[in-house]
C-alpha cells in the first residue's frame, strides 16, 4: 500500500487538476472511503422543471442525440487544409474514447448539446492536464468536462462543474483562453427571453395549470337557497347547509347528495373556452420551421431529402460551433500552423437506403473517388485483404499489365 501511494504521489507531481485540493491523497489511506453516494448519476446535466413538463424536453433530446451522432476528432491537415490523418494522443482519446471518468464520447457530445440548448452557452473545460494551463499554453489534456457558465468576467468565467473526486458540483473560475466557450447558434430562437421557444414553454405551462385546475377533483357548485341571505342568522344557516351537502358527497360511495325542492344547484367546473391551444399549435409550427424540424423528423419517418435539410440547417451549425470553439482553445497557434485541427465527421451512408448503396458504391469506385475497402468500411463490412482493395482503380476497366523485362535488355541496360 505504501508503494502504491508513493507512485500515485509521484504521478501527481506531473499532472494538474482544476479542483485543487491538497488533502485529496489522504482519502487513499482508507480503502473504504468512497466519498458521497447517490441513487442517480450526479454528473448528468438535467433540464429545468419547466422544460421537463412540456414537449420541449423531447425536442432537446432529439437534437442532442443527432448532434452526438457526429464524430469529433483531432486531425492533421495537409498544406491545402484538407484532412490527412488522425493524430493519436491524449486529446484524441478524450474526444473519441475516454473524455472523463463518468462519460463516454457520445454521452459527452450529447451533454454538450443538452447544455447548449438548455442554457444557451456551454463550457468545455480541461479538468486534468499535465501542467498548469495558467503557467504554460502547451499542455496535454487528459480529461474534459461540460459545465454551465454562471459568471462572466473580462478575462475569466465562473463555471459550475462536476468534481468526480468528491461527487459534488463546484463553481470554479478559469481563464477564458483555456475553456472552449460554445454559444448556441440558435440562441435567438431558443434562449432569448422572448424567443419562440421560451414563449412556447410559458404557454405550455399555462395550459398545464389550467388542466390541473380542471382535474383537481373540485365540484365548484353554487347553491341557490330559497331565502335571502342578508342577516347573520341566515348566513350561518346557509353555511350549515353547505357543510351538510359537502358531508353527503364526501360520505357517499358514489358521490350522491340530496337537496330540497326549492334549492337550485349550478355547476361551474365546465371547461372554460380559451385560445391557448391555438396559440400553442401556432408557436409549435413556428418553432419547427425556425429549427428546421418537421413532424417526420421527430417521429423518424422523414425521407432522405428532409433529413439532409435538417442536418444542414440545424445540426451542422451546432457541431461547427463546438469544433471551432475546441480548435480555438485547445490548439495553440504553433499547433495550428503545423496542420493540427479539430474536425467533425459524419457517415455519408447513414441516410442512404440499401437499394441505393450498390449504385453509389459502383459510382464512387468506378470514378476512383473511394477504394473498395473505404466503401466496405462505410457500410459496416470488414476490409478485404486483397491489396487491390486499397487502391483507387476502376475494376470495370482492364488494367495495364507491366511486361516482364527481357534478360538481354537488362544486360544491355547494365553495360
Amino acid at each position: 500500500m505504501a508503494g502504491f501511494l508513493t507512485r500515485v504521489k509521484e504521478g501527481f507531481k506531473h499532472s494538474w487538476n482544476i479542483f485543487r485540493d491538497a488533502d485529496y491523497l489522504d482519502g487513499l489511506h482508507a480503502q473504504s472511503a468512497h466519498g458521497l453516494g447517490y441513487f442517480g448519476m450526479p454528473s448528468r446535466s438535467r433540464t429545468t422543471y419547466s422544460s421537463e413538463r412540456s414537449i420541449i424536453s423531447s425536442i432537446y433530446t432529439r437534437l442532442s442525440i443527432d448532434v452526438s451522432g457526429v464524430d469529433i476528432r483531432h486531425v492533421r491537415l495537409d498544406k491545402d487544409g484538407r484532412y490527412q490523418e488522425d493524430i493519436r494522443g491524449a486529446l484524441q482519446d478524450c474526444l473519441t474514447v475516454d473524455p472523463n471518468l463518468d462519460q463516454g464520447p457520445r454521452q459527452f457530445r450529447q451533454d454538450i448539446a443538452m447544455t447548449l440548448f438548455e442554457k444557451g452557452v456551454a463550457a468545455i473545460v480541461p479538468v486534468e492536464t499535465d501542467v498548469d494551463p495558467s503557467v504554460s499554453s502547451s499542455y496535454i489534456i487528459k480529461s474534459l468536462r461540460v459545465g454551465e457558465i454562471v459568471g462572466w468576467h473580462p478575462q475569466h468565467v465562473t463555471v459550475d462543474l462536476y468534481d468526480e473526486r468528491t461527487g459534488e458540483r463546484k463553481q470554479v473560475t478559469v481563464p477564458k483562453r483555456m475553456v472552449a466557450i460554445v454559444e448556441n447558434p440558435l440562441y435567438a430562437v431558443m434562449n432569448e427571453p422572448n424567443s419562440t421557444l421560451q414563449r412556447l414553454i410559458r404557454k405550455l405551462n399555462m395550459l398545464d395549470s389550467v388542466d390541473e385546475q380542471t382535474s383537481s377533483g373540485k365540484l365548484d357548485l353554487i347553491i341557490q337557497l330559497p331565502y335571502v341571505i342578508k342577516s347573520e342568522a341566515r348566513r350561518k344557516q346557509a353555511e350549515q347547509r353547505r357543510k351538510e351537502i359537502e358531508f353527503q358527497l364526501k360520505g357517499s360511495k358514489y358521490g350522491i347528495a340530496y337537496t330540497d325542492g326549492t334549492e337550485k344547484i349550478t355547476q361551474l367546473n365546465r371547461p372554460v373556452e380559451n385560445n391557448l391551444l391555438k396559440q400553442i399549435e401556432y408557436l409549435t409550427a413556428q418553432l419547427y420551421s425556425q429549427l428546421g424540424l418537421t413532424e417526420e423528423v421527430m417521429n423518424g419517418t422523414a425521407d432522405e431529402k428532409a433529413m439532409i435539410n435538417y442536418f444542414n440547417r440545424t445540426i451542422k451549425p451546432v457541431v461547427q460551433a463546438i469544433t471551432e470553439a475546441m480548435k480555438k482553445s485547445f490548439l495553440t497557434k504553433t499547433a495550428r500552423s503545423q496542420g493540427q485541427s479539430i474536425m467533425y465527421f459524419r457517415n455519408p451512408f447513414d441516410l442512404v437506403p440499401m437499394e441505393q448503396v450498390a449504385e453509389i458504391a459502383d459510382k464512387f469506385t468506378r470514378n476512383e473517388i473511394l477504394s473498395a475497402n473505404e466503401v466496405r468500411q462505410g457500410i459496416g463490412f470488414k476490409p478485404s485483404k486483397d491489396p487491390k482493395a486499397d487502391q483507387l482503380i476502376n475494376s470495370n476497366m482492364p488494367q495495364p499489365v507491366e511486361a516482364p523485362m527481357d534478360i538481354g535488355d537488362s544486360q544491355n541496360g547494365n553495360s
